[in-house]
Order: structure tokens, then C-alpha cells, then sequence
């Protein structure tokens, strides 16, 4: 439902007001990327890594054991933090995906990518090799 030349106006007002008051915050704001955003996080998420190693050096050299473990941990969170934002980044794991039966089959019927269990596969052959018969 389209907004009122009223409300339109009003809109406009206070999207100027805010540019006035913080044009920074508003810039950011505005950006509709989201991969900006995941880059942000990439670049935090290796500056924890970094810190992570460093807190690890400086526990072995210490001899600190729990500075070391916690060094260890800031760099295995960090690790997770910046692959979950690659991926989004990147647009893997989207729940916009193609549904399975969009997606072409190849050799044997399956879907490229698809993941079936050893038995699943194992099953295949099976009726494969007896329909062949």
C-alpha cells in the first residue's frame, strides 16, 4: 500500500533531519549491500584471529596455560565468525536455493551435489545391476 503525499513528505523530513544531524550514521544506514556488512565482520574476525595468536604465544612463552587456552579459543571463535560471514558473503547456505526438482540429474539419477548415504548408494547399485539382468 503506497504511502500518502502526507506521509510521503513527513518521510522525507525526517530522512532529511537525520542526514543533518549524524550524515555518518545515515550513510551507513543507507547502504542496501549487505556484503559490506560481512566484509566488516571478515576484517574483525581476523584482527581476532591475530589477537588470538598472540594471546597463545604469549601464554607459551609464559608459560600460562589458561592465557593459552584462551588465546586458542579467540582464534577458534573468531575462525567460526568469519566463515559464517564469508558464507554469507558469498551467498552459500541461501534459503533461496533451487528446490530439488529444478535441479538436473546426472550420472546414475542423481542430483549433482546431492548427499546420500553410503547405504542409499549401495541400494542404487543393487537395482541397478539386478535390473540389468
Amino acid at each position: 500500500m503506497p504511502l500518502s503525499e502526507h506521509e510521503q513528505r513527513l518521510l522525507d523530513q525526517i530522512e532529511q533531519a537525520l542526514y543533518a544531524e549524524d550524515p555518518k550514521w545515515a550513510n551507513t544506514v543507507r547502504i542496501s549491500d549487505p556484503r559490506s556488512h560481512y566484509r566488516r565482520r571478515l576484517v574483525k574476525a581476523s584482527i581476532g584471529f591475530i589477537l588470538g595468536v598472540v594471546l597463545l604465544m604469549v601464554g607459551v612463552v609464559i608459560i600460562n596455560i589458561p592465557l593459552g587456552v584462551g588465546g586458542f579459543v579467540v582464534m577458534l571463535a573468531a575462525c567460526l565468525w568469519g566463515l559464517s560471514s564469508w558464507k554469507r558473503m558469498n551467498g552459500f547456505g541461501e534459503a533461496n536455493a533451487a528446490t530439488p526438482s529444478d535441479q538436473p540429474r546426472g550420472k546414475g539419477g542423481r542430483r549433482p551435489g546431492s548427499r546420500q548415504s553410503f547405504m542409499e548408494r549401495m541400494e542404487e547399485r543393487w537395482r541397478r545391476r539386478h535390473d540389468e539382468r
